[in-house]
C-alpha cells in the first residue's frame, strides 16, 4: 500500500493510496490495532468504493472469526472479538444507507428523522454512550454521526473514474469503475483521536 503517512494539517488528516482489495483489508487491520472500547468510526464513499472490504480487515484485526458482510439489509450486526491488548471487543457494524426514508413529517429535518430511526433500533445509545468494550463502525452515517459522536475517526474512500476527460465532457453521468487504486483519507475528530497515527 502506497501511503503518505505525513499528517497533512487538515484537522490532522492523512491520505493514503490503496491499490488493491488486500491492501484495503490491511488498512482495516492496521486501524483495528489502534482502537479501543468507546471508539466510533465512520466509513464513507460511493458504492463499491471498498467500505465493506475495509470493514472485513477491521474485523480480522479484532480477531472476529465470523464473516463481515455488508449489513445493508439488517442495518446493524454485532460481532465479538478482541482488542490488540487481548481484552474483549464488541463490534457494532452499522449500515445507515437504508435509514431516513422519504416519509417526513412537515418541517421535520432529515437529521432528526435519522436520529429517530436510530433510536427505534436502539443504536442511538450505542453511539452516544459506547461501552468500554464496544466499537461502532458505521457506513453511510454522515448525516447523523456528527450529532451523536463528537469524537470519531472519519474514513473517506474515493475510487477512480475509468474514463478520460473527453468521455466525461460528453456524458457527465458516466459510471465509476470498481477497479483501481482508492484514495483513503483518515480524519480524526475530537480529543480522543489527537495524535492518531498508523
Amino acid at each position: 500500500m502506497a501511503s503518505n503517512d505525513e499528517w497533512n494539517g487538515r484537522n490532522g488528516a492523512v491520505t493514503l493510496e490503496v491499490p488493491t482489495g488486500e491492501d484495503m483489508r490491511e488498512l482495516g487491520r492496521r486501524i483495528a490495532a489502534r482502537v479501543h472500547g468507546g471508539d466510533v468510526l465512520l466509513l464513507s464513499g460511493p458504492l463499491g468504493a471498498g467500505k465493506t472490504t475495509l470493514a472485513q480487515g477491521f474485523g480480522e484485526g479484532l480477531g472476529i472469526t465470523e464473516p463481515i458482510v455488508s449489513p445493508t439489509f439488517t442495518i446493524a450486526r454485532e460481532l465479538n472479538g478482541r482488542f490488540a491488548d487481548g481484552s474483549p471487543a464488541h463490534l457494532v457494524h452499522v449500515d445507515a444507507y437504508r435509514l431516513g426514508g422519504s416519509d417526513y413529517a412537515p418541517g421535520q429535518a432529515a437529521v432528526n428523522r435519522l436520529l429517530d430511526e436510530l433510536e427505534s433500533l436502539g443504536l442511538d445509545e450505542e453511539l452516544e454512550d459506547t461501552g468500554d468494550d464496544t466499537v461502532v463502525l458505521m457506513e453511510w452515517g454522515e448525516q447523523m454521526v456528527a450529532a451523536l459522536a463528537p469524537e470519531r475517526l472519519e474514513i473517506h474512500i474515493d475510487r477512480p473514474l475509468d474514463i478520460d476527460a473527453a468521455d466525461a465532457a460528453v456524458d457527465p453521468g458516466i459510471e465509476l469503475t470498481g477497479d483501481g487504486t482508492r484514495v483513503v483519507t483518515l480524519v480524526p475528530v475530537g480529543a480522543r483521536w489527537n495524535g492518531f497515527a498508523l
